[in-house]
């Protein structure tokens, strides 16, 4: 990861609206800077720090570009605006993969970052009502993974508790008549206002205020396989600044930085 080049033009430019992605410069043949795709807030921040390492211990510079959704990162990845991108969990790559076809790979571990449930109205889980209205992510298998937390510990019921992808859909008992409201992730802090109940990720709750280890009512599992990746495309997976990149981002440094911005939620995925 090399030098950080941070301009806030080129940052909206590129996580704004994807047709300008391809503006914002096409992959380079190994010799210039690494871009690397990173969700803007704390993660942007992790990333940062082993930007640094990278230009210092491996002399790779590293240009981040920020995005605010989870589908374009892989999309500037897939059409080579970007060199890789630490974003996404194991099952919402093989999500897009199997539906966009994308020919992307998993190079890296980053961190677990367990997904929970805050509310506004509710001091403990216990006071859920029945009928309480629910806001769960609307992305493929986060959403899964919420409705997979709610059936583990005897909310609601799946058809199918291993299906990572699983919907509203797949309830086959809901016995207390919760109502789901499916909300893109970002909305979700917001969303508290007008529900009981927000499934949020880290990414999001951090940047509200929310610490999952002193607001969360539900808690996902400190052992979840969703640990985060850093992915590459199939034909740049072994350029040896990917390889630097792995390298810079798998240290003590950056996880220290992860469990200071995190409040000690994130999980090395790699140790």
């Amino acid at each position: 990861m090399m030098v950080r080049l941070f301009t806030a033009v080129k940052t909206l430019a590129c996580s704004a609206l994807f047709a300008l992605l391809a503006g914002c410069g096409q992959s380079n043949d190994g010799s210039g800077p690494l871009r690397v795709g990173v969700m803007a807030g704390p993660e942007a921040d992790v990333m940062k720090v082993a930007a640094d390492i990278a230009r210092q211990d491996h002399q790779v510079e590293v240009e981040l570009v920020e995005f605010s959704d989870y589908l374009s990162p892989n999309i500037a990845l897939s059409d080579g605006s970007i060199d890789a991108n630490a974003m996404q969990h194991q099952p919402y790559l093989e999500n897009i993969v199997r539906d966009r076809g994308f020919k992307l790979v998993a190079v890296g571990n980053t961190f677990v970052y367990p997904i929970a449930a805050y509310s506004k109205k509710l001091n403990n889980i216990s006071e859920l009502q029945d009928g309480a209205r629910i806001a769960i992510p609307n992305d493929p298998s986060n959403e899964g993974r919420t409705l997979i937390l709610l059936h583990q510990r005897g909310f609601i019921k799946l058809r199918d508790v291993n299906n990572l992808a699983a919907t509203p859909a797949d309830i086959v008992d809901n016995p207390r008549n919760f109502q789901f409201v499916e909300l893109d992730a970002a909305q979700l802090p917001r969303a508290l206002d007008d529900v009981e109940l927000a499934f949020i990720n880290n990414t999001y709750a951090v940047p509200a205020g929310y610490s999952p280890a002193r607001d969360a009512l539900l808690l996902e599992d400190k052992e979840s396989p969703y640990v985060n990746l850093i992915v590459a495309r199939e034909d740049n997976k072994d350029d040896p600044r990917v390889v630097a990149l792995v390298e810079a981002y798998q240290s003590d440094a950056v996880a220290v930085k992860a469990d200071e911005l995190f409040k000690g939620s994130a999980v090395a995925g790699w140790k």
